[in-house]
């Protein structure tokens, strides 16, 4: 029997060398990690964005002297037309899609849950919130991943045939606030990050019900620096969070640049690893309770 030790190694095991990724929001926080993650590592890397100056930055920044490449795209996911325009796009390039990672997606200002009596209550719920906040909101943190995961199915499928071993997969990037029960004063985003949580399962199940080996997988972030969370990117495109900063967390900090290069090349690099959402929170589950 030959020895297999070299499978083992760390470069056979997260081995996504050659392989064609595709990144929504690809341009900051979150998605940039998850961009330099892959790319770093030999994959040739889209990253898609509305702002096509942020996506050139990145790719001057982070795009020399790497394994893979990092090429952007200027597109909008919010629409069922932008996504086909993507789609169009990447299908005139390439021959498969092996990592298709959903990480776009928008938060409006906090609404506050205090009110001492239901009519004080009753106005910071109602009041400092709309429709139209609640739809715009859906649109790209649901909506979005549902259309771009669909509308890359034909290459996905590719991907296995084009790399022996190796199945498509798309990766949506939800939050550890849609799974926990406390608001934040989040009530629209947390409840698009729910459901975005509940599509990537259903995706996982009826894919495979079909009978294609394309895995859907969620990874469900904590507090990591972001435009999101800081409001703001240096000249780089990174943001930045006090360095005693610790949230109340187990882990007496945010989340870095290679906590998420982790989760991320092990999601797409696990071929047994399928419809499940990963936390990777520094412990936030424990203490605000699911």
């Amino acid at each position: 029997m030959s020895n297999n030790n070299k499978d083992f190694q760390v470069g056979e095991v997260f081995n996504v060398k050659d392989k064609v990724a595709l990144v929504t929001g690809g341009g900051s926080g979150i998605g940039l990690m998850i961009t330099q993650a892959l790319a770093v590592n030999g994959a040739k890397t889209y990253i898609v964005g509305r702002t096509e100056e942020k996506l050139e930055k990145v790719a001057e920044a982070y795009g020399k002297d790497i394994a893979g490449q990092i090429i952007p795209i200027q597109g909008d996911v919010a629409s069922k037309e932008g996504v086909q325009k993507i789609v169009k796009e990447i299908e005139s390039r390439e021959k498969c899609l092996c990592i298709l990672v959903n990480n776009a997606g928008i938060a409006p200002g906090k609404t506050s849950t205090d009110g001492e009596t239901l009519e004080e209550l009753r106005k910071n719920l109602l009041e400092h919130t709309s429709v139209e906040e609640w739809t715009s909101v859906y649109a790209t943190n649901v909506v979005g991943p549902y259309l771009m995961t669909t509308g890359f199915l034909p290459l996905l499928q590719k991907a296995t045939d084009t790399h022996p071993g190796y199945s498509g997969c798309v990766i949506n990037i939800t939050s550890i606030s849609g799974m926990v029960k406390i608001s934040q004063g989040h009530f629209s985003y947390n409840a698009s990050k729910g459901a975005e949580i509940h599509v990537n399962k259903m995706l996982a199940t009826e894919i495979a019900n079909a009978g294609f080996k394309i895995r859907v997988n969620s990874i469900a972030p904590g507090v990591f620096p972001s435009e999101m969370t800081t409001q703001k990117s240096d000249d780089q495109q990174k943001s930045h969070m006090p360095k005693d900063h610790k949230g109340g967390l187990p882990s007496q900090r945010p989340g870095k640049d290679q906590d998420m290069a982790a989760a991320i090349l092990f999601a797409a690099s696990c071929q047994y690893l399928n419809g499940q959402t990963i936390p990777v929170d520094g412990g936030y589950l424990i203490q605000a309770g699911q």
